[in-house]
């Protein structure tokens, strides 16, 4: 699974992209943000409000209960506001 991090989660995390297995059991997107809360640090600093971070999977909106395989892509990202 390919992890995309942008703007200020990018700067938090210290990370643009990664590729990651997560574990057995981890099968939606609230289970992939606590698998990477758990990392501890920039991680958790970035995961701690989910009001202010929206998702992607394949480059489509999704909720926390959306279900997550190993080829997808997940994207974070602060709200964006057009103008």
């Amino acid at each position: 699974m390919k992890v995309l991090y942008f703007a200020w989660l990018r700067s938090k995390t210290g990370v643009a992209e990664e590729t990651l297995a997560p574990p057995p059991g981890v099968t939606t997107v609230a289970g992939l943000i606590d698998h990477l809360k758990a990392r501890g640090g920039g991680y958790a600093d970035a995961l701690k409000d989910l009001s202010c971070v929206r998702i992607a999977v394949n480059q489509e909106f999704a909720e926390l209960d959306q279900a997550i395989g190993a080829g997808d892509e997940v994207a974070l990202f602060p709200p964006v506001t057009g103008g």
